[in-house]
């Protein structure tokens, strides 16, 4: 059982679905190990204990250049055949263990050739990893849906090849695109030629807008990237001013751009361990208090809640919910409020967000 608990249920039983979870942020300490050896990298720690605590201790500089820095060690344990698909494996493990029924495994296929594998091979490679997690938890009793999002890098030059690169598996695995990496400077319509060629596909996006960066980036992301959802999307919240502040009530007025997000419902992919690392609130603070996510939620944002990246952030989803009954005290409903949102903006089929979405509320409801 975990330490997180609502109304005497263990957050971590219930049904969660994760859309912003990094493949390079999610392995064990002790796969690292065995696999840097393997490769005959150094590590700054020689025991899993250490080495996650290294991870979390540089991951929390306030800076998101200073934190991407971490995934060199990650990636550089990810370069072949055999370690993408340990690790997409044990990836797929781990979030059925926190409970999650459906989620989205995002990456960069081109970070991850140094050892001579071609784009297709590393995509097949985390797929037969991701088959085969799958097949364990079944095999366990359980079910789990994942797909990958697959993820072009914004400073770098091939988002024209990674974008047929997803094409090219979208029946064998590949459920959307997205783009990551530094936001301040690379904005997605500098990639305005893949996200065209993927609308003419029919081909969802997501992309990363309102962490690293502000309003304009989320601006693009919605015009040039034509996204579905905001990675992260929590900068949002510059666009909503507080006009009047009570102790029982806040009065506010959305900005154009927020009201358009809010009123389509765009998903905001909002993950409040790592906002706190990267900065990505400092300007209302530095505590978890001081994150928007609440007041977004309130306010009838389509609010999601997820770990972005468990090893840098030493986190669980059901951790990152934990957080949030704790802070903001929020309740089941809020729960299954989060649940469902990221159900309905899932990149599967309809028939396939209606079966999530009463899987969810049936759970929710016995839990009552």
């Amino acid at each position: 059982m975990s330490r997180y608990e609502i109304d005497g249920v263990d957050i971590q039983t219930l049904p969660k679905v994760s859309l912003h979870d990094h493949l390079d942020g999610g392995l064990r300490p002790q796969t690292i190990l065995e696999l840097a050896d393997e490769v005959g990298l150094e590590l700054p720690a020689d025991d899993a204990a250490s080495l996650g605590a290294w991870f979390a201790e540089q991951s929390s500089s306030g800076s998101l250049p200073e934190y991407l820095k971490t995934f060199d060690i990650t990636t550089a344990v990810m370069q072949t055949e055999h370690g993408l698909h340990r690790v997409a494996k044990e990836f797929v493990l781990d979030l059925a263990e926190d409970g999650v029924v459906y989620g989205e495994i995002r990456w960069a296929p081109e970070q991850h050739l140094q050892r001579g594998l071609s784009l297709d091979a590393a995509v097949e490679a985390v797929q037969a990893g991701i088959d085969e997690g799958v097949r364990l938890v079944a095999s366990h009793g359980r079910r789990i849906r994942a797909g990958q999002l697959v993820s072009a890098m914004r400073h770098l030059d091939r988002a024209d090849e990674i974008a047929q690169l997803a094409l090219r598996h979208r029946d064998a695995g590949a459920v959307g695109f997205d783009i990551a990496g530094p936001e301040e400077g690379f904005p997605p319509s500098r990639l305005q030629s893949a996200f065209d060629a993927l609308a003419k596909a029919h081909f969802p996006a997501t992309v990363h807008a309102g962490e690293g960066a502000g309003l304009e980036s989320i601006a693009d992301a919605l015009f040039a990237g034509r996204a579905l959802r905001l990675g992260h999307g929590t900068r949002i919240a510059e666009d909503i001013l507080v006009e009047e502040e009570t102790d029982d009530a806040v009065v506010v007025r959305l900005g154009e751009l927020a009201e358009w997000v809010k009123d389509r419902q765009i998903a905001l992919e909002v993950s409040p361990s790592s906002n706190l690392q990267t900065g990505t609130i400092a300007q209302w603070g530095d505590t978890l208090a001081d994150h928007p996510i609440d007041l977004l939620l309130q306010l009838g944002f389509c609010v999601t809640v997820n770990p972005d990246n468990r090893l840098q952030s030493g986190t669980t989803l059901t951790r990152e919910l934990g957080l949030l009954v704790e802070t903001f005290d929020w309740d089941l409903d809020d729960l299954e409020q989060v649940a469902q949102n990221a159900a309905a903006s899932a990149f599967c089929s309809f028939e396939e967000r209606e079966e999530l979405a009463d899987e969810i509320a049936d759970a929710f409801d016995a839990a009552r």
